[in-house]
């Protein structure tokens, strides 16, 4: 049994466009949390970028492969090396979720998570949705604005320019200034 995950932990998410704080929600998808908390300090997802970003809908990041601008092709395929179990949860996709991106088999999120921009609920326990932005919602509006191009296969969703994640911090809650 896993120890539960402490709610007094936030994330920030120091992004080109300024900072995100992110709550977690350990009450309903523990392991997913404890997950991106361990990938953070670890240092995973420093200098990846929001490589999907889909105007009204999310943006999405979390790729290692996306530290590398020669990988372009490969990015959105990118994991930590394993998988995660989902935890489908009543927490409804909303503007400033947070989720972990998968394909189609539900046990297929690694690393990759997204953040809703608008109404998302149609994914709802469908996606394991984990925490919520506390802080940063003119950031998440930036984001979800930039310019996009193709990404190949038809979807306008590649940002134009490298809309950069520098770093994850988990850090006490008490600290925000």
């Amino acid at each position: 049994m896993s120890t539960p995950a402490s709610n007094d932990e936030v994330a920030v998410i120091q992004t080109s466009q300024g900072d995100l704080v992110l709550e977690f929600w350990p009450d309903v998808a523990p392991n997913t949390v404890e997950n991106f908390k361990k990938l953070a300090r670890q240092g995973f997802y420093d200098g990846t970028a929001f490589h999907r970003i889909v105007r009204g809908f999310m943006i999405q990041g979390g790729d290692p492969l996306t530290k590398d601008p020669s990988m372009e092709a490969r990015w959105g395929t990118g994991d930590p090396g394993y998988k995660l179990k989902a935890e489908f949860n009543p927490r409804s996709h909303q503007r400033g979720v947070i989720s972990m991106a998968r394909s189609a088999n539900p046990d297929s999120a690694g690393s990759q998570f997204f953040i809703c921009l608008g109404d998302a609920s149609f994914l709802d326990r469908q996606y394991t949705a984990f925490g919520r932005l506390i802080r940063g919602d003119d950031v998440l509006g930036r984001l979800g604005d930039v310019p996009t191009r193709s990404a190949g296969g038809g979807e306008k969703s590649r940002p134009v320019e490298r809309q950069q994640v520098s770093s994850v911090r988990i850090v006490e809650r008490s600290s925000l200034a």
